[in-house]
């Protein structure tokens, strides 16, 4: 079994110092590839050292809408930058956030069509943040044409589900997709194409069952590929393999 973690966070402080434990971990429970992503200057610049420090990691760096406040004409031309790098794969995590960011949503909606810019410029995939803004998240990609990214930690039911499959988008379930109250999110799990379906951590948050409540890490994307076969009635190899050739896919991987 090989197992792609479509959106971890290695380089939060959570992990400092203790990368290869959690990498060597990650691999004893199948989890052999990783996408690092960034969210501002500084964890964009780590996720980009990780993914040179190990082939097997790679980055997605953008701002998210908590740092929206801190997007400027300067930080926009360190982020094209960043972006040409070798082992970055997707512009993220961007979007909006209704429940944490303090950014005003005049801010997030700029910052976010902003980086949808760049990353049609370059033809590249955007991994998305939406958190209670699925109106205003869907409107803006349609108004944009989006049809190239990632609903990262996808926690919409089923009518959410064929909104952004007609967009041509690909949605990615986190541990909370394991949790035993979320109903609407076991009914899309099991509606949503195989081709279009990824799987992620977040780690060091949203730790799946049966490890709810501690820090999440790389390796814990297992439980949620269990969960994920569960809710379709399938083998866990056969969601490892789907979603481990989608994730190669849209961030236009070699095997």
């Amino acid at each position: 079994m090989q197992i792609f973690d479509s959106h971890t966070h290695l380089n939060d402080d959570a992990f400092r110092g203790q990368v290869p434990e959690y990498i060597e971990h990650a691999k004893k429970l199948g989890v052999t590839k990783m996408a690092i992503v960034g969210s501002n200057r500084q964890m964009n610049e780590e996720a980009i050292e990780l993914a040179h420090q190990y082939d097997n990691l790679y980055a997605i760096v953008g701002f998210h809408p908590e740092d929206a406040l801190n997007y400027n004409d300067e930080e926009e031309a360190i982020l094209y930058k960043q972006l040409q790098d070798e082992k970055v794969v997707a512009l993220g995590e961007i979007g909006l956030d209704y429940n944490q960011s303090t950014a005003p949503k005049k801010a997030q909606f700029n910052v976010f069509k902003c980086q949808i810019d760049i990353a049609q410029e370059l033809g590249m995939p955007i991994s998305v943040h939406n958190r209670d803004a699925f109106e205003d998240t869907y409107a803006i990609l349609k108004e944009k044409g989006v049809n190239n990214g990632i609903i990262h930690s996808f926690n919409g039911d089923a009518e959410w589900l064929n909104k952004i499959m007609d967009l041509g988008m690909y949605v990615s379930y986190s541990g909370v997709a394991s949790f035993k109250k979320t109903k609407e999110i076991h009914d899309s799990v099991s509606k949503t194409p195989i081709d279009r379906m990824l799987v992620e951590t977040d780690a060091p948050y949203l730790a799946p069952e049966p490890l709810r409540g501690h820090q999440n890490e790389p390796g814990y994307t297992l439980y949620t590929v269990e969960a994920v076969a569960r809710f379709r009635d399938t083998t866990p190899d056969k969601i490892a393999d789907a979603t481990y050739q989608n994730a190669l896919r849209i961030f236009g991987l070699d095997e």
